[in-house]
């Protein structure tokens, strides 16, 4: 009994960490238009100190709780160089939905459209608002949540700002990983 409850346990664990760990540890070069039409490619950014990745959505209230926040972030640090890229990859969500979306909530940043979920996948994206963070080898060095909690009063550690201060201070990112959540992408059926 107690070599099964072991076993069990064991189990248990294994997949855990494995939920907690997915992810690729490195992007490749990819190409995007934004909602303006305009073609960007991952490879123009490589310059930069680090390239923050935000799957975002238009409609999800997760997502939407954090515009203010990812609006802020990038004021913060678009002079630090850092690059911000938004990706929409909900096929219910085109292009001039995100414009508007965009202009009505002060998301300055690069927004590209995903249009067939080809970059959420390659990510291996699930929800929005999810971040992945880049160096220029496009090396994943941060991946999950922007910070701890969808209602601001309740945040406990700012977990994207603490990577890219780390970042900006020459220092290795200490957490690489948190749990991501939101809503769900809502992809195109292949």
């Amino acid at each position: 009994m107690k070599r099964n409850l072991f076993s069990t346990l064991l189990l248990i664990s294994i997949f855990s960490i494995n939920l907690f760990a997915s992810g690729p540890d490195k992007i490749d070069n990819f190409k995007l238009k934004d909602y303006k039409g305009k073609e960007h490619s991952l490879s123009d950014y490589k310059d930069s100190k680090a390239i923050v990745v935000m799957f975002v959505a238009t409609k999800c209230p997760v997502s939407n709780d954090y515009n203010d926040r990812m609006a802020s972030i990038y004021n913060d640090y678009k002079n630090k160089g850092i690059t911000f890229l938004g990706i929409n990859s909900n096929k219910a969500e085109d292009a001039e939905e995100v414009k508007d979306h965009a202009k009505e909530n002060g998301l300055d940043f690069v927004i590209l459209k995903d249009p067939n979920n080809v970059i959420a996948d390659k990510f291996e994206a699930s929800f929005t608002p999810e971040i992945y963070v880049l160096n220029g080898k496009y090396d994943v060095v941060y991946h999950g949540r922007i910070d701890d909690s969808r209602k601001k009063e309740n945040i406990k550690t700012q977990d994207l700002r603490t990577a890219l201060d780390e970042i900006l201070s020459g220092k290795e990112v200490s957490v690489k990983q948190t749990k991501a959540f939101g809503c769900t992408i809502k992809r195109v059926e292949k």
